[in-house]
């Protein structure tokens, strides 16, 4: 896909140590793009109440402006001072945070995230991250820092820096090098409505947060049908994560000129002949299938096949984040 039209400037990447953090902070206080890492993937980041710096964390995505961003802040407190916690989201705040779990809720008085960030509703998306590196940049900059993926928008998400290189270089001011990231898909979306609703399924599985609450998520069906006109919250667009290669779902053949994401055990016609084949998990398991997730997509897109064939996954656990990423992927562009 095309890249957006922007300035270039020089990206410099560094390790992400205390002199690393310390020069991301100065960049965010003055105005600037950072990308680092989070558990879930590479996000890049913009000082959140910085109207300015938000429009220019957009231009380097390409990202439309009526897709809301999250807030990340260093702790529940900060949490506080940006959203209004009622009983459910302070449960599950107590039970998930610091991790890959996001909740919209209403804006605290005095929200001072930009009107652009939250795309004028009158929620904002906050997550309190777990990486240490994330941590302790948000420590250092003080205040709440708003980082969608680090890669161009629709592409697939970043799981290191290289990936980030690979999209933003000449778009962003700094890459802060972490390593690989943990989890591998992006932070589970919960919204704190009249009753609490899956947005978009992630690192926490629904599982886990329907035994702290009690009780069944809502489904965002609704929400889903009018995402391509007003999206509540990030990654609810139908076509996203996507490769330039077409992505071809529950595929058990596969054609000569097709390259092959596999999961389990492979045992289907064609898999021999693909034209390239990578396995999320030989053993089948979710957790290893999510960390591999965006790196695997992107390595076979750069093989240059026409389409990429994947293998069914079971939508336990975080085979439903899983599967919601290669649905997206696979969307009409």
């Amino acid at each position: 896909m095309p890249a957006p039209e922007t300035i270039a400037i020089e990206t410099r990447i560094l390790p992400a140590d205390a002199t690393g953090i310390a020069a991301a902070a100065a960049v965010f206080a003055r105005g600037g793009l950072v990308a680092f890492p989070t558990e879930t993937v590479y996000g890049l980041g913009a000082d959140a109440s910085n109207a300015a710096a938000v429009t220019r964390l957009y231009q380097a995505k390409g990202r439309p402006a009526f897709n809301p961003l999250i807030a990340h802040v260093a702790d529940v407190a900060a949490a506080r001072r940006i959203g209004r916690f009622d009983a459910v989201a302070e449960r599950l705040a107590q039970a998930f945070w610091p991790g890959p779990l996001t909740l919209v809720l209403p804006q605290a008085e005095g929200c001072p995230v930009a009107d652009l960030a939250t795309a004028g509703l009158d929620t904002v998306a906050i997550r309190v991250p777990a990486h240490p590196v994330a941590r302790a940049l948000l420590a250092a900059f003080g205040g709440a820092v708003v980082a969608p993926s680090a890669n161009i928008s629709g592409h697939v998400s970043p799981t290191m820096a290289a990936h980030v290189a690979a999209d933003l270089d000449g778009r962003i001011d700094l890459i802060l090098d972490g390593g690989a990231v943990e989890v591998g898909v992006e932070s589970t979306i919960i919204g704190c409505f009249d009753e609490p609703t899956l947005l978009r399924p992630g690192g926490v599985p629904r599982e886990a947060i329907e035994a702290v609450l009690g009780r069944p998520l809502a489904r965002a069906a609704a929400a889903e049908a009018q995402a391509s006109e007003q999206p509540l919250a990030p990654g609810m667009l139908a076509s996203h994560y996507a490769p330039r290669a077409a992505v071809r779902l529950a595929a058990t053949e596969v054609a000569p000129d097709e390259a092959l994401l596999a999961f389990g055990p492979v045992a289907i016609p064609g898999a021999a002949d693909a034209a390239a084949m990578l396995n999320l998990s030989p053993s089948g398991d979710p957790a290893e299938a999510a960390t591999h997730l965006f790196g695997y997509l992107r390595s076979l897109d750069a093989k240059g096949a026409r389409s990429i064939a994947v293998m069914p996954i079971p939508d336990d656990g975080l085979g439903e984040a899983i599967n919601d990423r290669l649905r997206r992927a696979a969307a009409p562009r």
